[in-house]
């Protein structure tokens, strides 16, 4: 008899937990659109950022949410967004393409070290002591960060010791961008073509003492400019981003030290792009 009660006791309260998981599963159980693992098997899988998400994973859910276009994705192509645009029957959208750009010409031909670095080969562990090896204190480090945080092979360290990044294989996923301790790398429209190689805020011959095409403060290339398209601020030209219209290369072409330049298509270190200055 006790054998009975306790097989029914037993029975009984299988019965009701089955019942209460039963329940449960449908009322807490979310939705998952089998689509967005459709559209995350479409995407190229790098998880890079450069959509403005995180992750793959994430920017397939934005999609078919319908809050981003296929486009979005600068690491798939017009290819994958056409693609994911047809799949879910909506228009894969245009993207403004964006490089990654150095924003520093101090090679080792042209800016020196006041010391000997002998620590751990990393940018970030050389700036932690007394912000790095270099004399100007606002110059590349060389020490190949960003070269090793590309996983798109699109830098690779050049001859004078700067990172030279291929355009063509830039995806904008700004790893360079957050790994650099100087904040050199910026993420830049392909449609924009002055470019300023220099953050050092000094100016004059106090520039030029530390680097040989270091921006002087000299305001030259603002008042060769339209109105309005540089602006110098603490002896640095800064260049309006989001100006396109007004770009033009007569801000380089007096330039005292050729830290403005002109750019068309690729970036140029300083040993490939002197040739270019010599002609201008």
């Amino acid at each position: 008899m006790e054998f009975l009660t306790s097989v029914g006791f037993l029975t009984g309260l299988s019965i009701v937990l089955a019942l209460l998981l039963v329940f449960a599963n449908r009322k807490l159980s979310v939705y998952e659109d089998p689509r967005i693992a459709q559209v995350q098997d479409m995407l190229p899988g790098a998880n890079c950022g450069a959509c403005g998400v995180p992750g793959c994973a994430a920017f397939s859910e934005e999609l078919v949410a319908g809050k981003a276009l296929p486009s979005g994705c600068s690491v798939g192509g017009p290819e994958t967004a056409e693609a994911i645009a047809s799949f879910l029957g909506i228009d894969a959208g245009s993207a403004e393409r964006k490089i990654a750009r150095l924003l520093c010409a101090g090679g080792c031909d042209v800016a020196g070290d006041i010391v000997d670095y002998a620590g751990f080969s990393s940018c970030r562990a050389a700036a932690t002591v007394a912000g790095g090896s270099k004399a100007c204190t606002w110059g590349c480090l060389g020490l190949a960060d960003c070269e090793v945080a590309c996983d798109f092979d699109a830098i690779h360290m050049g001859s004078t010791g700067l990172p030279v990044v291929d355009a063509d294989k830039c995806t904008a996923c700004g790893d360079c961008v957050d790994i650099c301790p100087k904040n050199l790398f910026e993420l830049h429209s392909e449609n924009q073509k002055l470019l300023v190689q220099c953050k050092s805020l000094l100016a004059g011959d106090d520039a030029t003492d530390l680097c040989q095409v270091a921006c002087t403060g000299c305001g030259i290339c603002a008042a060769d400019a339209p109105a309005g398209l540089i602006e110098m601020k603490n002896n640095l030209a800064i260049v309006d981003k989001n100006n396109f219209f007004d770009q033009t290369e007569i801000a380089t072409l007096r330039c005292p030290t050729g830290a403005i330049i002109w750019l068309d298509g690729q970036q140029f270190p300083k040993e490939q792009r002197s040739a270019k200055l010599q002609k201008i």
